[in-house]
């Protein structure tokens, strides 16, 4: 058993002083909203701080702040290293946000990419893709919530789970991407100054050679840089955090939100500035043996040794800091799922001709589904969030070359990146559960890129990339 570091009373009033301010500074941002191209994009017109800063916080999530000291704990120093591989993604999505403003200024989604470029069919597994992808990061935010509740304080779980949900969906409800974007500048300050404060009183708290003995003597496979899971991890890591980024709509909103000639510099910078962050997140969780901890479960190590290294205070800045991480990705998955299902769902499928209004209101029903369902999912903690968002690995590196010859290369056809997708995917699940999470990226976006590969050789097109343009025009309209 484990110590709680704050009373029920005191984190009920940080919820509800976070609530409030958020809420509300999402209400007041929102009251220019006057067309979905200002709810869903933010008027297209986002400027370079906000933009680094909302790439780098929306990327620091429930992942770099819980997942990435369990994978410390449990993988050691390439848990740490792999994980902060995941700014590859940033960083290489970095020029290709310059290419998809140059084809598609007027688009809105990822999926208007997949489907003028491919077809229909591979927009359909492209989708399945997104939903799946975007259902399981929002359900390991919310477990997240709950979990942070449960390690710092008194609170239970479905509390902290409840509370964030709440939370999130009332500001971007109200306020939508214009209130996600400035949400995530001022907690991407709160997120820096904060990992590097707690990282600062844990190294003198324990000492760096206090670590490095307890975990020598006790656990020496954690340093082994020849531990071969571990190593597996590392570049299933690799591949998985690259498919994260390039195909979420998450990213893509943003590269058609930011000015002309923003997002490649503002990708770029937030890369750089959050690859450091999950290798010093990581390193606190190698103290918990120094400092007598042994977490119920895995996910919980980070905020534990946080909070015991800084006592109650403490706990209070540990909170403060993690959930922000979470709803500084919350809040953008719940705006950038909810436009992939309004304009690729609603307006494609089901009314063609919705203006701007009827567009708006749907949008704003779509969040607060999205919210529900993924409380209801989160209501039986089954898995850890490490389990969970590396089964999503399997589905989204499976996009990764389709995207990416899509972008730069006429000769791909549909057919050919259907079959690499959906193929990539299941031989990710498949290898998942034979072998392991540490695989499942890898695998999918291995065999993935040897059916674009057979694609290119076998049926290479010859696609005109002036359709973008076309296809954009009719969007606008």
């Amino acid at each position: 058993m484990f110590e709680a570091q704050l009373d029920a009373t005191l984190a009920i009033a940080i919820l509800i002083g976070f609530g409030v301010l958020w809420i509300g500074f999402g209400w007041y941002l929102g009251k220019d909203n006057r067309s979905i191209d200002d709810f869903a994009l933010a008027g297209r017109n986002v400027g370079i701080a906000f933009a680094t800063a909302t790439a780098m916080a929306t990327w620091i999530t429930s992942n770099t702040t819980l997942v990435a000291p369990q994978l410390a704990y449990q993988f050691g120093v390439w848990g740490m290293i792999g994980y902060s591989m995941a700014a590859l993604g940033l960083i290489l999505f970095a020029p290709m946000a310059k290419r998809i403003k140059e084809l598609m200024p007027h688009g809105f989604t990822s999926g208007d990419f997949i489907r003028t470029r491919y077809g229909r069919s591979a927009w359909a597994v492209f989708m399945v893709i997104s939903l799946c992808y975007a259902m399981g990061w929002l359900v390991s935010l919310g477990m997240a919530g709950g979990i942070l509740l449960s390690s710092l304080s008194d609170l239970d779980y479905h509390t902290g789970m409840t509370a964030i949900l709440i939370i999130c969906v009332g500001y971007t409800l109200l306020g939508g991407l214009k209130a996600v974007i400035a949400t995530d500048f001022v907690q991407s300050i709160l997120i820096l100054v904060g990992v590097v404060v707690i990282a600062w009183f844990c190294i003198d708290k324990v000492g760096i050679d206090q670590i490095h003995d307890n975990v020598t003597q006790w656990q020496p496979e954690l340093l082994n840089l020849a531990f071969p899971a571990a190593i597996m991890f590392l570049f299933n890591n690799i591949f998985f955090g690259i498919g994260e980024i390039f195909h979420s709509n998450v990213w893509w909103s943003r590269a058609f939100a930011f000015k002309g000639g923003v997002g490649k510099r503002a990708f770029l910078t937030g890369g750089l500035l959050w690859l450091p962050i999950p290798i010093v997140t990581g390193f606190i969780a190698l103290a918990a043996l120094s400092l007598g901890i042994l977490p119920p479960s895995a996910d919980m190590v980070g905020p534990m040794v946080a909070a015991r290294v800084l006592g109650s205070i403490g706990a209070v800045f540990v909170f403060v800091i993690v959930f922000s991480a979470l709803a500084s990705s919350m809040d953008s998955l719940l705006a950038a799922t909810s436009d992939l299902i309004t304009q690729d769902g609603y307006r494609k499928l089901i009314n063609p001709n919705a203006d701007s209004d009827r567009l708006l209101k749907i949008s704003k029903r779509v969040i607060i589904g999205l919210g529900l369902i993924t409380w209801l999912l989160c209501l039986p903690k089954i898995t850890t969030l490490g389990a969970l968002l590396n089964f999503t690995g399997a589905f989204v590196a499976s996009a990764i070359w389709p995207i990416v010859f899509g972008l730069y290369h006429r000769g791909l056809t549909g057919p050919f990146a259907t079959a690499a997708m959906a193929l990539g995917t299941t031989t990710g699940l498949v290898l998942y559960f034979v072998i392991g999470f540490y695989v499942a990226a890898i695998s999918s976006a291995v065999v993935s890129l040897l059916i674009c590969a057979l694609g290119l050789l076998l049926a290479r097109g010859q696609f005109d990339w002036q359709r973008f343009s076309e296809e954009g025009a009719n969007v606008s309209e």
